[in-house]
């Protein structure tokens, strides 16, 4: 049987900051403890990144390279434990956290490749006249502190994106994960200790708002990782030094357009794993799907069967497919959104049933003919919840997707590759998927919203090249 850490200290310091109950999302029931930073807290992290900077910045290539490798091989030893803390803390059914351990697993390796691999390039000086008897080239150097704010809904593999990237980079980083998820990123600095990595290049740190404010403001980190709500990312950059750097990674309202010529089974599939996958508490769930009117029926026949058979319940449980909601309050707020629809015209079909002593589950729901205009059509619902409606007009219906200010992912299920590939054009968004749902990632690809979902490009190559700033030698012959 697994057993989780009795307390999480914060190893930086020697204060004595009061203790903050981390509860399990699946019964309510008390985890285990995190020690909370304190004001000095934070200004003896403020005046030790100098020196931990100068640390990591001495680390070569090949250094940085091995010790993330050797991070990722102590956590591929621990994947089944891991699971089990991800589906404990944050309630990821186990099988989806199984695969989120091993996804940490390959970025972290992934961020150790591209550690060896960061060049820069020569620049042709004598394209000019002015140029004439110089050489030059560019250099890839560290962009100095990164401050790591980090969510709930992936809490080994988002830190792993946000920490591997930084000391991939060179860079001293200070990690605060999710108040809700901060055992992952006790285990993850305990890896990185283990792997020798130098004294204070990494420390994590749970802190209250204003002290989390504090940092943001100052002007030691020359980057800023957040990624969380649109509403907390777009205030804190108001709040960030000048100068300083900013990545933000917010969420969306991904929506799946089924056109007529679709392959129904396939499409089903895929979308239940992408409206349904973590309770729908993923910025690039499926939220919203179009169907072709000449599909329609049958979509939403075989997509509602395919819903009543998902099992919701426990995330430690092997059978679990849809785990509970991060916080009872959020059902709360997703059944009044479900309410305001129905009283514009809106029909549940299926699911909308709260269950759980703390009444923290909500099961997979499906409704029909919702109002473009209902909050769950303009906002993101972050649950198990997901709107179909029919269409008949492309053109319209790409003008009002277009016109949404959360850009993220979307995606097309059709045979017609001229017409998808038409789509990918004129539509506007980030990451266009053909076949497949809207939450499908791998970790080496380019991330980022655009507008109200973010600033910035994920993914690990390129969070590096955000985390590192180009250098220019220039020599005169």
């Amino acid at each position: 049987m697994f057993q989780l850490p009795k307390h999480l200290p914060l190893k930086f310091t020697k204060s004595t900051g009061k203790d903050m109950d981390i509860l399990s999302p699946n019964d309510g029931k008390l985890l285990t403890r995190a020690q909370m930073g304190t004001p000095e807290d934070i200004e003896l992290l403020l005046s030790t990144m100098k020196e931990a900077q100068k640390s990591m910045a001495a680390l070569k290539p090949f250094e940085r390279s091995k010790i993330l490798k050797d991070v990722a091989q102590d956590l591929k030893g621990q994947v089944d434990y891991l699971a089990w803390v991800i589906a404990s803390e944050g309630g990821k059914p186990l099988k989806d956290a199984k695969a989120e351990a091993a996804r940490a697993v390959a970025t972290l390796e992934l961020c150790g490749e591209e550690t060896a691999g960061l060049v820069g390039e020569v620049v042709p000086m004598e394209r000019t006249a002015a140029g004439k008897d110089h050489v030059a080239f560019t250099i890839r150097a560290p962009i100095g502190p990164v401050l790591a704010i980090s969510a709930f809904n992936h809490p080994l593999n988002l830190i792993s994106h946000q920490v591997g990237c930084a000391i991939a980079s060179g860079c001293a980083v200070v990690l605060k994960p999710a108040s809700a998820t901060p055992i992952s990123a006790f285990l993850l600095l305990e890896a990185f200790e283990r792997a020798g990595l130098p004294k204070n290049g990494l420390r994590v740190l749970n802190a209250e708002v204003p002290l989390v404010e504090h940092l943001v403001a100052s002007p030691v980190f020359d980057f800023v990782s957040f990624i969380g709500s649109a509403k907390v990312g777009w205030e804190m950059r108001k709040k960030i030094a000048p100068g300083t750097r900013m990545s933000l990674e917010h969420g969306g309202q991904a929506a799946a357009i089924v056109r007529e010529d679709a392959d129904l089974m396939p499409a089903v599939t895929a979308l239940l794993k992408g409206s349904y996958y973590h309770a729908g508490q993923v910025c690039i769930s499926t939220q919203r799907i179009f169907v072709h009117e000449q599909m329609y029926a049958a979509f939403l026949n075989e997509f509602k069967s395919g819903a009543e058979k998902l099992v919701t319940g426990p995330a430690t449980d092997e059978k679990t497919d849809v785990g509970p909601l991060i916080r009872p309050t959020e059902v709360e707020r997703i059944q009044k959104w479900i309410g305001e629809a129905e009283k514009r015209g809106a029909r549940v079909i299926l699911g909308n049933k709260v269950s759980g002593e703390q009444k923290q589950y909500l099961s997979p729901t499906i409704l029909t003919n919702v109002p473009r205009d209902t909050t769950l059509m303009t906002d993101e619902v972050f649950g198990p919840v997901v709107c179909i409606n029919s269409y008949n007009d492309e053109k319209e219906l790409l003008e009002y997707l277009n016109s949404n200010p959360y850009i993220f992912e979307s995606a097309l299920f059709t045979r017609d590759i001229s017409k998808a590939l038409r789509w990918a054009q004129d539509i506007s968004t980030m990451t266009f998927v053909i076949n497949n749902h809207t939450a499908f990632r791998v970790d080496q690809m380019p991330f980022g919203g655009h507008k109200m979902s973010g600033l910035g490009m994920g993914g690990v190559k390129y969070q590096i090249e955000e985390m590192t700033r180009t250098k220019q030698v220039i020599m005169k012959y």
